[in-house]
């Protein structure tokens, strides 16, 4: 150790100067070495979590444009449902049936005196609900009735028109109608199902 001491004091301070130079740049390679690697490894993994979280944004944006189509679909589905379900109910509906009837009555000035439902008439996919009706009013009141009646959502025929008992009020004629009023509803699978075993048991009459 004293030998290499003496070595070194020995040397010119030039030398001395270019050896501790070279130690502080060997030692400042070693540490750069050390910590560019120590750093490039975090940035390549950075970077790969990087694309990989933004494949799941992409996925989860996918899924989320796919979530927004099929509740649009639903939505619009539900919604045609409840337009079918004012025009052909799966049930009877008679008291909304015959509210219907009163509202256009009153709206065309006729007097609705009778009503007497009937038993339903099923058919292959629906039921006929049909519903004897007795009215009396001035005879452009009975055609608006009819108008009327003809406007609302829920398919109703009228059906075997019979005017009786014409009276001359003025210019105006009041008559008394007797009509059939006829609403449909939807049958359900297993209503279809119990009609056509029941029409097969009958031979094949409905």
């Amino acid at each position: 150790m004293a030998a290499r001491e003496s070595a070194l004091s020995k040397l010119p301070l030039l030398a001395k100067f270019g050896i501790g130079v070279g130690l502080l740049l060997l030692v400042g390679v070693a540490y750069f070495v050390v910590f560019y690697g120590e750093l490039a490894s975090s940035i390549t993994a950075a970077q790969g979590k990087e694309r990989q979280l933004r494949s799941d944004l992409a996925t989860e944006r996918e899924k989320e444009f796919a979530y927004q189509k099929d509740l649009a679909e639903l939505t619009d589905r539900q919604q045609r449902q409840r337009e079918l379900q004012k025009v052909l109910p799966e049930t009877t509906e008679g008291p909304a049936f015959l509210s219907s009837l009163q509202t256009v009555a009153n709206v065309s000035g006729v007097s609705l005196s009778g009503w007497t439902p009937q038993e339903e008439i099923p058919e292959e996919f629906y039921a006929r609900v049909p519903m004897k009706l007795e009215l009396t009013g001035r005879f452009h009141q009975v055609a608006k009735f009819f108008y009327g009646v003809g406007q609302l959502d829920r398919i109703i025929n009228m059906e075997n028109i019979s005017a009786t008992d014409p009276k001359q009020e003025g210019e105006d004629v009041n008559v008394k109608v007797e009509v059939l009023a006829t609403a449909f509803r939807a049958l359900s699978e297993a209503q279809r199902k119990t009609d056509k075993r029941g029409a097969a048991a009958r031979g094949g009459q409905p």
